[in-house]
């Protein structure tokens, strides 16, 4: 038989060669990955992602019990309650809210609707919030406690919007800043009459863990702040799962009269 050069393939190709294919493919998938993200990571926030961020936050139970507990001279231990109750035709967002003293949550002294939607495109401002009176508020006390069952039906809610009361601009924070949103009413606010009042402001503010400040005044003609706390906002955190039933609130008690307390410290916009 003669002898010749082998036609078989070589059974050891080249590792340096596969090495380097393989290096290759993995560099292209990091480099793909990463575009994807980078994609998300950059996607921009559209008008109606303010509105739904900022109804989200808005809803929940919320207290100022440390508020109270530092300074209860001037703060009262309030609880804050706030859930979705419909949504009109364009796509905003209707919440219901309340406030009552912590001891007698059952029980609100002020009851609203919150209606959240983008700010208008020429307006220099991410999202907005409005409040209105509603038609009969007896019907809606601990709206957010009831069965949904029980509860006044989206439609009901829509035919119940009264009075618009303010409206408060809210533009998105600076990176570094702890809140999501903040802005307060432009001008004078608005219209007033409650304890001599002519004209009344709000500033809220957003923060990233859920907390929520807000801070509501009233003035008369000269300027004169008549009504409405004058240290600070009123800082609602979000309940903690524990029970409030071992508050050691007892500087937080209410002395009589609770009106006068009320009008010297708190705001009830009428």
């Amino acid at each position: 038989m003669c002898e010749g050069s082998s036609s078989e393939p070589d059974p050891n190709p080249n590792p340096n060669g596969w090495a380097r294919s393989r290096g290759m493919a993995l560099k292209t998938l990091v480099l793909l990955g990463g575009a994807l993200l980078l994609k998300r990571l950059t996607k921009s926030t559209t008008r109606w992602d303010h509105a739904r961020v900022l109804a989200q936050s808005l809803a929940g139970e919320k207290y100022t019990r440390e508020q109270a507990a530092k300074d209860p001279d001037n703060y009262f231990n309030l609880r804050w309650l706030c859930c979705p109750a419909a949504e009109m035709v364009d796509g905003s967002k209707v919440l219901y809210f309340e406030q009552a003293f912590w001891r007698t949550p059952h029980k609100p002294f002020r009851q609203r609707f919150f209606m959240v939607k983008p700010c208008a495109k020429e307006m220099r401002c991410d999202v907005e919030v409005s409040t209105y009176a509603i038609r009969d508020a007896e019907e809606y006390k601990n709206f957010c406690d009831r069965p949904r069952d029980q509860r006044p039906q989206p439609e009901e809610v829509i035919a119940d919007i009264a009075e618009h009361l303010t409206t408060v601009p809210l533009k998105r924070c600076e990176r570094g800043k702890r809140c999501l949103y903040e802005g307060s009413t432009s001008g004078d606010g608005f219209p007033n009459t409650w304890n001599g009042a002519t004209y009344s402001t709000s500033e809220l503010a957003v923060l990233k863990n859920n907390e929520i400040h807000a801070w509501d005044r009233g003035y008369d003609d000269e300027r004169n702040q008549v009504w409405g706390v004058k240290g600070g906002p009123y800082e609602f955190r979000p309940a903690p799962t524990s029970s409030f039933d071992d508050m050691h609130l007892h500087l937080n008690v209410l002395p009589q009269p609770m009106d006068k307390r009320i009008e010297d410290s708190f705001l009830i916009q009428e």
